[in-house]
């Protein structure tokens, strides 16, 4: 796969980092088995801590020591390579060097962002420039964002198989989840609360439904699109009549970028898509409290924690958060994510995606794994800040399976 002048076939940057660590145990595991002419290197900034990791995976991969902060390093390490994998966060702080790196040496990229700051200033900083290098930038490659946009699109593809037209009222709803919220997750979290707080541009990015489409111009008005809402699962299908269902921490974020993905598409999925993200909360006497108190907090969190935070001494809440990383775990953790949709035409379906393995950690190393060999294998299409299901949406239906998730659609009415 040595094609193009490029000594390297992946670079995972960031490797010495907790995900970035989980991240390289796939890799050397799925090319142990699969793909033993893929070649690998491990990035960061200690020559010490990759040698070590590289020790412990007892590989012969090469090591790339560069700095965040060093745009030449990173251009460099970039141009030797044909894919990037970032795990270094959170992205809002750090993330954009390599963007800008990949975009402009045509090196195509994969991180795990779900930060919209983040992604709507890699759009408008750079995907003209990797468009025009043929770099491919896709976001969000983890449990946030994969998920959301493959089921969508798997719909799509479904309901257009069936003649049954474009893709209408189309509710994500998680219902089962088993895994940690790590130290990044969570600076991450009061990093976009301060920001918002700051500054009223980003706060004015943060609420609109559209506001990491390539072309707002030309988006459809469909009225008031909440992000987190208390709804019943009978508002939802019939088949979840009985449960309720609360607001979801993610659905800001993950909202957005499957609203991108139908408009990257040319509105394949439909003019009159409307997306929504939920959370089961159970059927339980206490299910349609907990529904609404979700969805309080998670806007009162959004829309006032910043100004909040303001009041307390800085680093107060740095000091409190978990030791270390996080915990991963493994394959005790799992998640089922159900996706409903009514078509133009009346037709109902559903998606499902499942998967073993902690959603923030070992699940999402094998999702961003996956991302990557999907990019490897499809070099040569067009360039830009993308979406998984916009860039790669066929490669990773076929490859996903294989590597332990379960995706499936079924008509229901």
């Amino acid at each position: 796969m040595g094609a193009g002048g490029r000594e390297l076939d992946i670079v995972l940057y960031g490797a010495t980092g907790f995900i970035g660590n989980l991240v390289a145990d796939y890799l050397a595991t799925y090319l142990a088995t699969v793909a033993a002419g893929v070649r690998i290197a491990l990035a960061g900034r200690s020559p010490a801590r990759l040698a070590a990791l590289r020790a412990r995976l007892g590989t012969d991969w090469p090591v790339v020591v560069a700095e965040a902060d060093d745009p030449a390093a990173l251009r460099s390490l970039a141009a030797r390579a044909h894919v990037v994998i970032s795990t270094v966060g959170p992205y809002g702080r750090c993330g954009l060097p390599m963007v800008e790196a990949c975009a402009t040496t045509g090196t195509d990229y994969a991180d795990l962002a779900g930060e919209i700051p983040f992604v709507h200033a890699s759009v408008t900083r750079w995907h003209q420039a990797a468009v025009a290098s043929g770099a491919r930038i896709v976001h969000s490659c983890g449990f946030d964002s994969v998920p959301s946009d493959l089921n969508v699109l798997a719909l799509h593809r479904r309901a257009r198989a069936d003649g049954a037209d474009e893709l209408g009222q189309t509710t994500f709803v998680l219902r089962t989840y088993s895994g940690g919220c790590s130290a990044g997750s969570l600076q991450t979290m009061l990093d976009l609360m301060r920001v918002a707080a700051d500054n009223p541009a980003i706060r004015t990015v943060l609420d609109d439904p559209y506001s990491l489409s390539p072309d707002r111009a030309h988006e459809p008005d469909l009225g008031p699109q909440p992000d987190v809402e208390a709804r019943s699962g009978s508002e939802i299908a019939p088949e979840l009549t009985g449960l309720w269902a609360g607001g979801y921490l993610m659905a800001l974020y993950n909202t957005r970028c499957v609203r991108r993905s139908n408009a990257l598409q040319g509105w394949a999925y439909g003019r009159g898509f409307r997306y929504a993200e939920t959370m089961s909360m159970g059927s339980t006497i206490a299910a349609p409290m907990l529904a609404a108190l979700t969805g309080l907090t998670i806007t009162a969190a959004a829309r006032l924690g910043g100004a909040y935070l303001r009041l307390l001494p800085a680093g107060l809440l740095e000091t409190m958060m978990p030791a270390g990383a996080g915990y991963d775990q493994g394959e005790r953790g799992y998640y089922k994510v159900e996706t409903y949709t009514t078509t133009t035409r009346g037709h109902r379906y559903v998606a499902t995606m499942s998967q073993h393995g902690d959603p923030g950690y070992s699940a999402t190393a094998v999702l961003i794994g996956v991302c990557a060999l999907a990019l490897l294998r499809s070099r040569g299409r067009p360039g830009g800040v993308l979406t998984p299901a916009a860039a790669l949406g066929d490669e990773l239906l076929e490859l996903l399976p294989a590597a332990g998730v379960s995706l499936g659609t079924a008509q229901l009415g």
